[in-house]
């Protein structure tokens, strides 16, 4: 739970992360506490979106006029946001409304912004999401994987940038997901409540530490929150240059095919979060490792399975495959050289001129 949310944080775009779990396993807890670890941002200061300064392309309709006008956006820090999401959450509480009546009579467009605006930039959590109308979290999912939300009403139009870490939990005995909305989520995990008697009594006294004193218990845990902070803040600023290579992509695509995932977001998303925990370990280059723990997280939801299979997918299991699925590149790669070789050869025997 906490590499799947954190790796989210070193790429926003991996697309978010669903939490699975029995009642009292911290799956809120967990999730809001996120923000405290991500790094403050800088944002248009008078902009309803937070749009950010030095990304003009994905700035909100009002900051364009204003740059158009010729106006210098100013510049403000803040920190990053958690906004929830009720559950009985509408369609225009979630996208932001467009006042049509002063549009028509004042001839001015007004735009009234919905929970998509306020997490711009920050994280979108959504508790209970299995309990969600399904209307709705097609429209977070969309947005999420877009970046950008339109609300369009009688031929008026609005955007504005909508990019946002989603994080959502539910206790599945509350009732399931569609399968089409469970793999839009790209990462998914299962949280159980610790069996051992040690293990439980420290979350006790832990617990107890931070009734008795807040601020002695945060000042205690600071510095490691600090440096997983830290540690984010470098991941993201090297996670695009995290190279792969042809062999990597052969793996995913294998492994993929292998278990019979339908459609290809998954690998994608094995890509993207490969890369992401390279980057958080400070390497530009992935490896099995990234490859397995990124399919531990993207592939156990999108498994094809009756109501009563297991649906947790092993480290060994994987390591297994792609084991396999590296002995076949090997194979093809041996073949293509022989190959190669054979075809030379054969073209050099036509060329030497022959002894009379």
């Amino acid at each position: 739970m906490k590499r799947a949310l954190v790796l989210n944080a070193v790429n926003p775009s991996i697309g978010g992360v669903l939490i699975r779990g029995e009642r009292g396993t911290a799956k809120s807890t967990a999730a809001r506490a996120l923000a405290a670890l991500l790094p403050d941002i800088e944002v248009v200061a008078d902009c309803r979106f937070g749009c950010n300064p030095y990304e003009p392309e994905r700035l909100c309709d009002e900051c364009r006029e204003r740059v158009a006008r010729g106006e210098e956006l100013p510049v403000a820090i803040r920190r990053t946001r958690v906004v929830d999401l009720p559950v009985s959450a509408t369609e225009d509480r979630v996208v932001g409304t467009l006042d049509i009546e002063k549009a028509i009579q004042m001839g001015e467009r007004q735009f009234d912004p919905g929970v998509l605006a306020a997490a711009n930039r920050g994280i979108l959590y959504v508790d209970e999401v299995n309990l969600l109308d399904d209307h709705v979290v097609d429209l977070l999912l969309d947005s999420a994987a877009m970046g950008i939300n339109v609300v369009e009403r009688e031929g008026i139009s609005f955007q504005h940038p909508a990019r946002f870490i989603l994080v959502g939990t539910m206790n599945p005995e509350e009732g399931e997901l569609r399968p089409q909305l469970l793999d839009r989520f790209a990462l998914s995990v299962e949280v159980h409540g610790l069996a051992n008697a040690n293990e439980r009594m420290a979350i006790l006294e832990r617990h107890i530490g931070f009734d008795a004193d807040p601020v002695s218990f945060r000042e205690s845990w600071l510095p490691r929150e600090q440096d997983l902070s830290a540690q984010i803040g470098t991941a993201r600023r090297i996670v695009d240059k995290v190279h792969y290579t042809r062999r990597d992509l052969f793996s995913i695509a294998n492994l993929t095919a292998g278990l019979h995932v339908d459609g290809h977001r998954a690998d994608l998303v094995i890509l993207k979060t490969a890369r992401a925990h390279a980057a958080f370990e400070g390497r530009t280059q992935i490896t099995e490792r990234d490859i397995l723990l990124a399919a531990e997280l993207a592939l156990p939801h999108r498994l094809k399975r009756g109501p009563f299979s297991e649906t947790s997918l092993y480290e060994g299991e994987l390591e297994d495959r792609l084991d396999h699925i590296a002995e076949e590149y090997n194979e093809e790669s041996d073949a293509e050289v022989t190959s190669s070789e054979a075809a030379d050869n054969a073209t050099s025997s036509k060329k030497k001129p022959m002894n009379r």
